[in-house]
């Protein structure tokens, strides 16, 4: 993708504290059909979105037709890049040369672009980027290290690094509620609920060398939690279809599951040579298309 060099700047390597796994990724889209229990994908129509060395991964949907994401150039230093499905083009909407963006995320109410930042101090905060590419705004500057993070009505539930790792919701400035510890890095909000949920890496099941996580929830309304069995072995990464339906993958297959289900059906499979390992994803209802990230083959 010789176009992203016009975009991202060369510019020095700031370590971050937080790993957000780091390594040659690239984007792939695939057609879906079907809503929520009957969707299924067309692994015929896969297709690589970034084509690069470099990373380019954690892709979010932020409206019907436009897909952020945080890429890395040739330097090693990552921005935000938003891709607009209809006109097929790439933007940054960060260009920074003293700090990181990861994990781009658009906000509750659609202003803003929300990323963890590894900050030249080597903080790493939740940022605020304007979709009008006004100047980024810092959301909570006493939590950190933040690595992942999902929203609740306009407040943030945010992994925190640290011993062992935890996941809290702000629910005010003064007020900030532990929801539990030893978590893996996925963090969602169930669709259309004020449930926040997540992977458990100390609730565990073993199939084979591989381990699988308790997948869980916290009502942010009635402070109540509940489990919906165990994620696929292996894997760490889960998004929501809808209220219902679940995506994970193993490998380079993908499968979905209802939250009550215990088994995970395989919907496909994406065949090619040149990459592999399936992990975060996006799904867009509106233009019927997922988007996985996968890392490339040495």
């Amino acid at each position: 993708m010789k176009f992203f060099k016009s975009f991202l700047l060369l510019s020095t390597l700031v370590s971050p504290i937080f790993c957000f796994g780091q390594g040659s990724f690239d984007l792939w889209v695939i057609e879906t059909s079907g809503k929520g229990a009957s969707l299924s994908i067309k692994p015929e129509t896969a297709y690589a979105l970034t084509d690069r060395a470099e990373y380019d991964n954690q892709p979010s949907f932020i409206n019907e037709y436009q897909l952020v994401f945080s890429a890395a150039d040739e330097a090693g230093n990552f921005d935000i890049i938003v891709y607009n499905f209809e006109a097929k083009k790439f933007t940054n909407l960060s260009k920074t040369s003293d700090r990181n963006e990861n994990s781009p995320r658009i906000t509750d109410c659609g202003m803003y672009i929300a990323a963890v930042v590894s900050e030249p101090d080597k903080k790493q905060r939740l940022w605020l980027y304007p979709t009008n590419f006004e100047p980024a705004e810092l959301l909570y500057d006493d939590i950190e290290p933040v690595g992942y993070y999902d929203w609740y009505d306009n407040k943030a539930a945010m992994f925190i690094l640290g011993e062992p790792n935890k996941l809290v919701y702000a629910e005010s400035r003064e007020e900030l509620i532990t929801i539990d510890t030893e978590i893996a890095r996925s963090i969602n909000k169930r669709p259309k609920t004020s449930m926040i949920t997540y992977l458990s890496t100390r609730e565990t099941r073993t199939e084979g060398e591989l381990k699988a996580y308790q997948l869980k929830s916290f009502d942010i309304k009635s402070q109540e939690s509940q489990t919906y069995g165990y994620g696929l072995p292996g894997a760490q990464d889960f998004i929501w279809l809808d209220k219902n339906y679940l995506l994970m993958a193993k490998g380079n297959t993908i499968y979905k599951r209802k939250y009550s289900d215990e088994i995970w059906e395989p919907i496909g499979s994406v065949q090619t040579e040149t990459h592999q390992n399936i992990s975060r994803m996006a799904y867009s209802p509106d233009l019927d298309v997922l988007v996985i990230a996968m890392e490339r083959k040495q």
